[in-house]
């Protein structure tokens, strides 16, 4: 389905108002910072804020559409629609004094992804597209992914340090390790896919991503003409996006794991 050009709009202005919200926040001064699960996993006052405004703003533009947020906000609406909120895409880097963080925002209807959006406060860039959405960078068609191969590109990544010690997570992950031309651990899922989606990183791979952290950045590599998927290897849900042989190849690695 093609999403409505006022759906587009709005989510290239809700994201684009929620980072500017948590910027300015963020440059008042001392951060209140909150440990979730632990002590990179944190949440401050800038997420719930930036994360109220969204909810605030579909409340009254979109009352029917239910909400799901990082940070708590949930309705299931009556339309069928859901908006998937990520105030603050990257908070751990956002509490360091890194740029590398962003506002996000999918939409999805039932169970079919419709558009995603990002925005990156330091360079103010904001890129929307979807599976019907050719993908765009402030306006500007972003050119198709080609495809590639995977020991052609770069894959970003993460891992918990938390996780490392269980089989069933790392082996698959240094299967797929050993295929890129090389790897990037940056903190912020969908930085690094808007990353794919524009060329600027080559493949993404995670584990165990929650849809707030999935749907933006896969709705942008899907527009960018890249492939996004969702694949399951012992217990774990493994977030894969960019050129298809590239995609593929990872998938295989991580399912040759589930075969010893």
């Amino acid at each position: 389905m093609t999403p409505d050009s006022a759906d587009v709009d709005l989510a290239v202005a809700l994201v684009r108002d929620a980072v500017e919200l948590a910027a300015r926040i963020r440059s008042e001064g001392d951060l209140d910072v909150e440990r979730k699960t632990s002590v990179s996993d944190v949440v401050t006052e800038a997420d719930h804020a930036a994360e109220r405004l969204i909810v605030e703003r579909l409340q009254e533009e979109r009352p029917d559409d239910g909400v799901l947020g990082e940070e708590g906000a949930a309705s299931a609406g009556t339309s069928g629609r859901r908006w998937v909120i990520d105030p603050v895409d990257g908070t751990y880097n956002f509490t360091q004094g890194s740029d590398y963080w962003c506002s996000a925002v999918a939409l999805v209807d039932g169970d079919e992804l419709l558009l995603g959006a990002v925005a990156h406060a330091a360079s103010g860039r904001v890129v929307v597209g979807g599976p019907q959405l050719p993908t765009t960078a402030d306006g500007e068609p972003v050119p198709q992914l080609t495809d590639r191969a995977i020991d052609q590109i770069s894959v970003a990544t993460y891992l918990h340090p938390l996780r490392v010690s269980d089989d069933s997570l790392r082996e698959p992950f240094l299967r797929a390790a050993c295929l890129p031309a090389t790897m990037r651990m940056l903190g912020s899922g969908s930085m690094d896919m808007m990353g794919v989606a524009t060329g600027a990183l080559g493949c993404f791979l995670q584990a165990r991503t929650p849809p707030w952290d999935w749907l933006p950045g896969a709705a942008l590599v899907l527009g960018a003409g890249g492939v996004a998927e969702l694949v399951d290897v012992e217990g774990h849900q493994w977030g894969l996006a960019g050129p298809r042989s590239a995609v593929d190849s990872l998938v295989r690695a991580l399912a040759a794991a589930e075969a010893h």
